[in-house]
């Protein structure tokens, strides 16, 4: 064989040789760009944010959030999912952009296929709460004034195929129960009206029920987790309260472009791991409702998000939910 067949052979083994850890001795060797794929100022880019910081300090690179909202979260994922797959491009997806909206909107990219799921971030409960004049104070006592008076109890969310709604549909699927569902246009007009009495119940988010579930303003029944919170320990969930199986949240966390090597989201899951469990950042995700994810390894957090979309998809389906 000649010098150039043998150098040729040489090339041809190196670039099919599956990449090893000096995958991740070169990374990274520039800035590395996290996607949120919402407006600025809400609590993913916050997140964002807060990750970015910390990260810069371990990886000796600037780590820069960029701000790509559009579609519900859709526009900013699918351009990191078709980005160049070397970690220098992430996206904080949600459950919004991987489980509800595939299905709700239709999406260009795969949520399982196309990312590297490298770690959960933030899972937040949220809460089922009545307002004070209704006469219930259990959750078997709300079934049976939702069986007994069907379609005459309503429920509030932020908007169709938010977490919020889709909570209420599962609640209605398992107990066998008709409620009127009335979408807003955010979570704080809903809220609102809940508090005026205008609206029955709503399944809030943690961080934004806490404040007027200590104040008495509305009184809450269960948590959405299979575990109950911290945040309010003596609250039942829905699964201890008849509902077994009930488990939902709100969730984020660090994705990558799927070709993305495994040295460096092993070295990029560490990292975050690291990021999350420091004192103030942790502290600033417990603001938002968040406890530490009990998913710790990339391998976790994609059986997650695959299984999430499965459960999304048949409640999307089931309640004939379509895009504001």
């Amino acid at each position: 064989m000649s010098w150039r067949r043998l150098a040729l052979a040489a090339l041809c083994a190196a670039a099919l040789a599956p990449a090893g850890p000096s995958a991740a001795q070169g990374w990274p060797a520039r800035p590395v760009r996290i996607v949120a794929p919402y407006a600025a100022g809400g609590p993913i880019d916050v997140s964002a944010r807060l990750l970015a910081g910390r990260l810069q300090e371990s990886l000796g690179q600037p780590v820069l959030v960029e701000n790509r909202p559009g579609a519900g979260g859709n526009l900013g994922v699918d351009f990191v999912a078709k980005s160049v797959p070397d970690g220098h491009t992430l996206v904080i997806g949600a459950v919004a952009t991987h489980a509800i909206n595939p299905t709700l909107t239709g999406v260009p990219y795969d949520p399982v296929r196309d990312f590297r799921h490298v770690a959960l971030m933030v899972q937040v409960p949220n809460v089922l709460v009545v307002n004070l004049e209704l006469p219930v104070t259990s959750v078997a006592e709300l079934v049976a004034l939702a069986r007994a008076r069907p379609g005459k109890l309503d429920f509030a969310s932020g908007s169709t195929g938010s977490t919020g709604h889709l909570a209420g549909e599962l609640f209605k699927q398992m107990t066998g129960t008709f409620m009127v569902h009335i979408p807003y246009k955010g979570a704080a007009p809903a809220v609102l009206d809940l508090l005026a009495g205008r609206v029955h119940l709503m399944f809030d988010n943690l961080a934004s029920a806490l404040p007027n579930i200590r104040a008495g303003k509305v009184r809450a029944l269960a948590v959405t987790t299979k575990r109950r919170s911290s945040f309010l320990p003596e609250l039942p969930t829905l699964d201890e309260s008849g509902l077994t199986g009930f488990d939902m949240t709100t969730w984020w966390g660090v994705m990558a472009p799927a070709k993305t090597p495994q040295p460096v989201v092993d070295r990029l899951a560490a990292e975050i791991r690291a990021a999350l469990e420091a004192p103030e950042v942790r502290e600033r995700l417990r603001a938002m409702g968040s406890e530490p994810p009990a998913i710790r390894t990339p391998e976790e957090f994609t059986a997650f998000v695959a299984a999430e979309g499965r459960i999304y998809a048949e409640l999307v389906r089931r309640s004939g939910a379509k895009p504001d």
